[in-house]
C-alpha cells in the first residue's frame, strides 16, 4: 500500500509544481487553490509512505516521479521544447525510480 500511496503522491507533485507556475506568483486564485490542495495532498501521502518505505528510497521517487511528469507534460503542451535527448534523459529518471521499486 506504501508504494501506491507514493506512487500517487509523486504524481500530486507534479500537479502542484505545474500550478505554482501558471498561478504566476499566487496572483491566479484557480492555480493557487490547486497548487494548496495538491501539495497538501503531495506531502500526507508522503509522510504516510514513509512509514512503511526507507526514508531515502520514498523521498527519491516520489522526486523522480514528480520531475519527470512535471517536464513530460510541460513538453507535451509546448511549454518547454522536447528533444530525443530530453526525452531520453527523462526515461532514465522513470528507469531509476523503477530500480529503486525493484532493488527494495
Amino acid at each position: 500500500m506504501s508504494w501506491i500511496i507514493l506512487v500517487l503522491s509523486g504524481i500530486l507533485e507534479a500537479v502542484w509544481a505545474t500550478a505554482l507556475g501558471r498561478s504566476e506568483g499566487f496572483t491566479r486564485l484557480g492555480p493557487t487553490v490547486v497548487f494548496g490542495v495538491a501539495l497538501a495532498a503531495s506531502m500526507g501521502g508522503l509522510a504516510y509512505a514513509m512509514r512503511g518505505l526507507p526514508v531515502g528510497t520514498a523521498y527519491a521517487v516520489w522526486v523522480g516521479i514528480g520531475a519527470a511528469l512535471t517536464v513530460g507534460y510541460a513538453m507535451a503542451t509546448g511549454a518547454e521544447s522536447a528533444s530525443l535527448l530530453r526525452i531520453v534523459l527523462i526515461l532514465g529518471i522513470v528507469g531509476c525510480v523503477v530500480g529503486l521499486k525493484l532493488a527494495h
